[in-house]
């Protein structure tokens, strides 16, 4: 288990924790919450032993095995899969160890202790999981949302986003006792959420996720660990539960401290009235040693909640925009248009609250940009309501701002460019004072953006959006960074906010809060959604399933158009049977491979136990070395003959169809 002791942790001069104590038990799923800059990722740095606590016990078993997401963006030319395949520590330690071994023992074939040493290798090496690694990665790679085309592409050929996938697909990879999630879900569409939901409900050990998003904390963790007030508060339960004990204890301890305060002033009072009287002294002085040895009820200190609102805008189009018959995509140089969504024909009406849902790849994100014009339409029309005034906030938006620059300096520019038609106060001291409803106060208005959190810039960009009053919010994933109070605020701003609204989120919390409605991006179409976010959780599933079986259908149709063109009428009967028997001929050595695999299967599983049976019993260094080379063989003689086992059986399955 993992235990702190009255542990002290400071950070420079700041004390993140004083006094710290809890237990955590093997196989617990704990939610670590609390206010951004309370501590969180500073206790992470003590989970994995980068750094040591300041003063208290901190204890961890030795042998557990620690996997975490690395922070650093990847650079390199490997393969996804052998990428990802590296993540699993053991295995490549396992092959380092073999391949000196081997070397060593090419060297001296006759040394005994060598020849041991090689067969352990070999059978550590099996008992890793050496014969599907690379079926294991691949399996986690598709589920975080690549193509099945993307797993031997280069890891330096992705974005941003999608190499911190393989980083979190590395860390899954990775055989541990204990898992440390740091925001996880950051760079996730809700298809690939939903899938690491899954997968991590089923992840034996001890985990510890940090994360800004209620439900995903509620589906995949049954205890709450709250840092506030450099303390570790224990909570039996997920966030939700955590929220709902965290409120009765808070109006208890309100409770007490009115209670108690109630008591101090009546025993005060009586030591003032009767302090200088001989006859009551003796009973005065035994209320003030009450007083002295009275333990305090500490006041509630609340939080300093974080809230802003959307200004009315200054006039509301309707409809806000219509599209017509048009086709979406993007421009490739040198070549034809690529084009993502056909036959798009919807209107965005005045006070809408839409949430445009769709898996990933099929479109949202050109959906999206061409309505905030930062694409342009590749057919049909786009027309917007007159006075239409758009607020993007989109995932590079944090990107777009000046890291040199400070907050002031980026609203001074944002009201000069908008010019006569800012509708807020532009003086400096008025931004000052509007930068402040943002959390942006004292100092920090002159502190460079590039040295500030991802939440303190999302703020910022939500501040110069907010600024602008538009009618029209276009949001694209724009609680990535946000701690929950912040979502919280965001969540009950655009609720009153009085224009219309466009949501992309993986954020369910947000989604269920805000949309009344819901736009379904999917298979080149854009079209109403007709249900909740169960219903699409549900659909993408079967969209998986349908999108595999696709795969299978498009391998048939092109043997269908490899093969020669179907005969006149009057001969099709004869030539349906004439495909029959040539799809029979053709089924028939396959199934003849496929009996022969079979068999061979049989053979070498009876081996590989009775070669694995021989190594548990002792024998002569030499038969240990040559019963481990051929466990080994025999181990990547099944890896391949399976895998050439489910080829042919999809063969035959084409065939039959």
């Amino acid at each position: 288990m993992i235990t702190l002791k009255n542990v002290i942790l400071r950070r420079s001069a700041k004390v993140l924790l004083d006094g710290a104590t809890v237990t955590l038990n093997p196989g617990e799923k704990v939610g670590l919450v609390g206010r951004n800059g309370a501590g969180k990722s500073t206790l992470f740095a003590l989970l994995n032993g980068s750094l040591h606590e300041d003063g208290g016990d901190f204890s961890i078993p030795k042998q557990w095995r620690m996997a975490q997401v690395a922070q650093n963006m990847p650079e390199t030319e490997d393969s996804a899969t052998d990428f990802v395949v590296g993540g699993d520590t053991r295995l490549t330690e396992l092959r380092e160890q073999l391949a000196a071994i081997e070397a060593a023992y090419a060297e001296n074939p006759d040394d005994a202790d060598i020849g041991m040493q090689l067969a352990h290798a070999y059978t550590d090496l099996a008992d890793a999981g050496e014969h599907d690694a690379v079926p294991r990665a691949q399996a986690l790679i598709l589920g975080l949302g690549f193509k099945t085309h993307e797993l031997d592409a280069p890891v330096n050929s992705f974005s941003g986003g999608w190499r911190m996938r393989l980083q979190l697909a590395r860390a899954l990879m990775c055989p541990s006792d204990l898992l440390l999630l740091d925001e996880p879900t950051n760079h996730l569409d809700l298809d690939a959420l939903v899938w690491l939901e899954a997968w991590l409900q089923k992840y034996p050990g001890t985990m510890i996720v940090i994360s800004h998003d209620r439900e995903f904390l509620d589906a995949v963790t049954d205890v709450t660990l709250h840092i506030a007030n450099a303390q570790l508060t224990r909570y039996g339960g997920n966030y939700s539960k955590f929220e709902d004990m965290r409120a009765l204890q808070m109006e208890q301890q309100q409770q007490a401290f009115a209670k108690q305060q109630d008591k101090i002033a009546h025993l005060q009072k009586f030591i003032d009235r009767f302090k200088a009287k001989a006859s009551k002294a003796k009973q005065a002085q035994s209320r003030v040693k009450a007083l002295e040895r009275m333990e305090r009820v500490a006041p509630l200190l609340a939080e300093a909640d974080f809230s802003f609102e959307f200004k009315e805008p200054g006039n509301i189009p309707n409809p806000m925009l219509s599209i017509s018959n048009a086709s979406f995509g993007y421009v490739v140089e040198d070549d034809e248009p690529k084009t993502i969504l056909r036959g798009v024909n919807r209107s965005v009406l005045a006070g809408q609250r839409i949430g445009i849902l769709g898996a990933n790849g099929q479109g949202k994100s050109t959906l999206v940009k061409t309505i905030a014009r930062e694409m342009g339409a590749l057919a049909g029309q786009v027309t917007e309501g007159k006075g239409l005034n758009i607020g993007y906030f989109a995932q590079q938006e944090l990107d777009v701002l000046h890291p040199e620059s400070n907050p002031l300096e980026h609203m001074v520019r944002l009201a000069r460019e908008l010019g006569g038609n800012a509708k807020e106060p532009s003086g400096e001291q008025a931004l000052r004072g509007y930068l402040g409803s943002f959390n942006f106060s004292g100092d920090m208005v002159k502190q460079p953006v590039g040295t500030m959190s991802g939440g303190e810039k999302a703020r910022l960009v939500l501040a110069m959006m907010v600024w602008q009053r538009p009618n029209l919010l276009l949001l694209d994933e724009p609680t990535n960074h946000l701690d929950l109070a912040t979502r919280e605020a965001l969540a009950v701003a655009l609720n009153e906010f009085e224009g219309t609204l466009m949501l992309v989120s993986h954020d369910r919390a947000l989604l269920r809060s805000v949309c009344d409605e819901f736009w379904l991006v999917g298979r080149g179409v854009v079209g109403d959604f007709d249900g909740d976010l169960d219903d699409y959780q549900r659909y993408l599933l079967d969209e998986s399933k349908r999108l595999r079986e696709e795969a299978k259908v498009a391998v048939r149709a092109a043997e269908a158009a490899a093969a020669p063109a179907a005969a006149p009428a009057p001969q099709q009967r004869k030539q349906d049977a004439q495909d029959r028997q040539q799809r029979s001929d053709q089924a028939k050595p396959i199934k003849r491979e496929i009996a022969q695999i079979d068999e061979r299967l049989a053979k070498a599983g009876t081996e590989r136990t009775e070669l694995e049976a021989r190594l548990a019993q002792p024998l002569p260094a030499a038969e240990i070395a040559e019963a481990g080379k051929r466990l080994k063989a025999l181990n990547d003689e099944i890896g391949r003959l399976e895998e050439r086992w489910l080829a042919l059986s999809d063969q035959l399955e084409a065939l039959v169809a």
